[in-house]
């Protein structure tokens, strides 16, 4: 069990609040959206690219978080899974793209 001090978990809640809202009004609709577009056989364009860089760089950040405050952990690990089922299905759509672009 981390020991975190009460002003540490009240600074954990403000800015898992912050997070949650982001989350919920910026990056799911987004990411819902390119879901979308790459399960109907779409590609990523530069701006998709970047928000996915953009996500994978602040998990990072998010993940010592998400460790001291376990009862996100579900939540996490959906989103997580869902970044990657985005990622595989858009490199298969690539690799799809450039095979038969190759073929022609």
């Amino acid at each position: 069990m981390v020991n975190t001090s009460i002003s540490d978990k009240s600074k954990d809640q403000a800015l898992i609040q912050v997070l949650a809202d982001r989350l919920k009004k910026q990056r799911l609709p987004r990411a819902l959206s390119i879901k979308e577009r790459v399960d109907n056989g779409g590609l990523l364009n530069d701006l998709d690219i970047y928000f996915l860089k953009e996500v994978f760089r602040d998990s990072r950040h998010i993940l010592p978080l998400i460790e001291r405050n376990p009862e996100w952990k579900t939540t996490a690990v959906k989103v997580i899974a869902l970044y990657k089922s985005i990622t595989d299905k858009a490199l298969e759509n690539e690799e799809n793209y450039r095979g038969s672009s190759n073929a022609k």
